[in-house]
C-alpha cells in the first residue's frame, strides 16, 4: 500500500521573546505564578509585519530544502490556521505563491490548536488514495494578534510560531502515517472562540463594535475537557491500529499547559524520557505547537527515522484528534 511519509521538516518563530517577567509589567501576575499554572517561561510574538504566511513561508521552504524538493514538485499546499492574513484570500495561496510551488492546489483548514492533526490527516488520506504525490502541511497560527494584553488568563498562554512538513506517497515502507483519530463536540464551541470579525457580527455593521474583539476562553472548562479527552484519544488511535502505549517510541502533545501534558502522559502510562515538552519556551502556539516540537525532537535527535511516535492535539470547536506516525 501507498503511505504518506514524512520527507522534510521546517519551523518559524518570531525573534522578539515576552518573558513571564515583562508580562509582570503590563499585568498583575509573576513569574512564579505562570509557572506553577501552565510550565511556561517565555513566548515568541510577532511583529507588525510578521504574520502566519511569513512564518508559513520561512518553515515551508525549510521544509522543502530538508526533503531536497523542487516546489514545482508539490501537488497540494494545506495551512493549518484560525489566524490567516485574511478572511480571505486563503493564507495556503500566499504560501503557494512565495515558494513557488506552481503546479499545488491549496487550501486552509480551521482547526484551531488541532489544525496540524486535521492537515495531516487530511494529506495522508489523499496521498493514500492516489490523488496527490506530494504534499505540504504547515501548521501556524499568530495568536498574539488577538490576546487582550490586559487579560492575565490569557495573555500568559499564547505565543506565536509555525511549523511545516512535506508528505510524500510511498510504496513498499513501514514509515508514514500509520492512524489517525478525528473528533469533535461544538456544544463546546463557546468555550473558546473570537466572536467579532466574521459573517455573523461582520465588521461592515455595527454590531461587532459591541462584541468581544479578543480571544476568550473559559480556562477551567478547557482543561477540564483536554485532561479527559487528549489520552484518551490517544488510546482510541491505538486500539484502532492494534497497537499499545510501550510501542510508542517519542509522544508529542499539543504544547498548552504542562499539567495537562502530563496528564496525559499519565493516562497512557508514558515514562518522562518518552514524552516531548518544549512549552516552556513558546506557550501555546496554537496550529504551530505540534509541528514545531516535532522540529524540535528531529532536531534533538529525540526523534529518528523509524521511530513510532504518537502526536495529539485539541483546539476551539471543539475539536481534537491523535495521530500515530512511524517518522
Amino acid at each position: 500500500m501507498t503511505r504518506a511519509v514524512v520527507a522534510g521538516i521546517g519551523h518559524a518563530v518570531p525573534p522578539k521573546i515576552v518573558t513571564n517577567d515583562d508580562l509582570s509589567k503590563l499585568v498583575d501576575t509573576n513569574d512564579a505564578w505562570i509557572v506553577q499554572r501552565t510550565g511556561i517561561k517565555e513566548r515568541r510574538v510577532c511583529a507588525a509585519d510578521e504574520t502566519s504566511s511569513t512564518l508559513s513561508i520561512e518553515a515551508a521552504n525549510e521544509a522543502l530544502q530538508d526533503a531536497g524538493w523542487d516546489p514545482d514538485s508539490l501537488d497540494l499546499v494545506i495551512v493549518g490556521t484560525v489566524t490567516g492574513d485574511n478572511i480571505f484570500p486563503a493564507t495556503s495561496c500566499m504560501v503557494q505563491d512565495a515558494i513557488g510551488a506552481r503546479n499545488a492546489g491549496a487550501f486552509d483548514l480551521g482547526a484551531a490548536c488541532a489544525g496540524f492533526i486535521y492537515g495531516t490527516a487530511v494529506a495522508a488520506s489523499m496521498i493514500e488514495s492516489g490523488q496527490c504525490k506530494r504534499i505540504l502541511v504547515v501548521g501556524v497560527d499568530v495568536l498574539s494578534k488577538y490576546v487582550d494584553w490586559t487579560d492575565r488568563s490569557t495573555c500568559v498562554l499564547f505565543g506565536d510560531g509555525a511549523g511545516a512538513v512535506v508528505l510524500e506517497g510511498r510504496e513498499g515502507t513501514d514509515r508514514g502515517v500509520l492512524e489517525t483519530v478525528l473528533l469533535s463536540d461544538g456544544s463546546g464551541a463557546r468555550h473558546i472562540i473570537l466572536e467579532a470579525g466574521g459573517s455573523r457580527y461582520p465588521i461592515t455593521g455595527e454590531e461587532w463594535k459591541s462584541k468581544n474583539r479578543h480571544l476568550y476562553m473559559a480556562g477551567a472548562e478547557v482543561y477540564r475537557f483536554a485532561v479527559n479527552n487528549m489520552g484518551d484519544a490517544c488510546l482510541r488511535a491505538l486500539a484502532e491500529i492494534g497497537m499499545t502505549s510501550d510501542e510508542i517510541d517519542l509522544f508529542v502533545p499539543h504544547q498548552a499547559n504542562l499539567r495537562i501534558i502530563d496528564s496525559a502522559a499519565d493516562k497512557l502510562g508514558l515514562p518522562p524520557e518518552k514524552v516531548f515538552k518544549n512549552v516552556e519556551k513558546y506557550g501555546n502556539t496554537s496550529g504551530g505547537s505540534i509541528p514545531l516540537a516535532l522540529y524540535e525532537a528531529v532536531k534533538d535527535g529525540r526523534l529518528r527515522e523509524g521511530m513510532v511516535v504518537m502526536t495529539v492535539g485539541f483546539g476551539a470547536g471543539l475539536v481534537w484528534g491523535a495521530n500515530i506516525i512511524r517518522w
